[in-house]
């Protein structure tokens, strides 16, 4: 066990020193590269910059209205019929647009019914096995310029249901 936490503290810089050992013999100017990598990452960050903002303000306008505990309970009504704990709702619908204001409604349910209780395996669970659809689709798309998505949003919400199951199914009632 302890040759691996030894091997794992030298992966990363191994690789790095693996990266630069190649760009010299490969004749590359390694440090130029970089540079220029690093702005073109800088310049990016720059123009998802709006996109991230809107996202995370949205989120939190809906968390702090009461809208989303609104919409979750009513939801939650149909789904507890269907075996998902309508309590989870709030934070599946986070989930698909923000993982850190999910990671929040997360803690919160970890505080009020512990991390080993049913509700608190299955949104483990759920976390993991979902994707932040919306942010994810409005990040990439934007960086790439794509403007039509075809059946991006369709097939990410069909493998969050299928995540969504996975969590339910996966816990023991």
């Amino acid at each position: 066990m302890n040759l691996l936490v030894y091997i794992s503290d030298f992966i990363i810089p191994f690789l790095i020193l693996a990266i630069v050992v190649y760009g010299v013999l490969r004749n590359v100017n390694v440090y130029d590269s970089f540079i220029k990598g690093a702005r073109s990452g800088f310049l990016t960050v720059i123009r998802l910059m709006p996109t991230l903002i809107g996202l995370m303000a949205a989120v939190g306008i809906l968390r702090a209205s009461g809208f989303l505990d609104f919409l979750g309970s009513l939801i939650g009504r149909f789904s507890s019929h269907i075996g998902f704990p309508g309590e989870l709702v709030p934070l599946t619908i986070v989930k698909m647009f923000s993982s850190s204001a999910a990671t929040g409604l997360l803690l919160d349910i970890y505080e009020n019914y512990g991390t080993d209780s049913r509700l608190g395996l299955i949104a483990s669970i759920s976390m993991c096995c979902t994707e932040t659809i919306f942010y994810t689709m409005s990040v990439y798309f934007m960086t790439a310029g794509i403007k039509r998505t075809r059946y991006t949003l369709a097939g990410a919400l069909i493998a969050t249901f299928a995540g969504l199951t996975a969590s339910v199914l996966l816990v023991p009632g």
